[in-house]
């Protein structure tokens, strides 16, 4: 069973895997949207995103982003 789009936190932990380096409050929402359905383990229907899920996935994402960025400055 894939992701689905209330899984905000497990979808940006592979988001930053995939796009490291990137702060995900500097990505657009379509293009979000559309990194979240191209993951292979994503398995819920595209139109089912709302400006809500994202804005939860980019918030965690926006989290991990954070904390890897505090442990590079150290």
């Amino acid at each position: 069973m894939g992701f689905k789009w209330d899984q905000a936190e497990e979808i940006a932990e592979v988001l930053a895997e995939n796009h490291p380096g990137l702060d995900p409050l500097a990505a657009r929402f379509t293009d979000l949207r559309q990194w979240v359905i191209d993951l292979d383990e994503f398995d819920d229907s595209r139109e089912g995103s709302t400006e809500a899920k994202l804005e939860a996935i980019q918030m965690a994402w926006h989290e991990i982003y954070k904390e890897q960025n505090e442990d590079d400055s150290e």
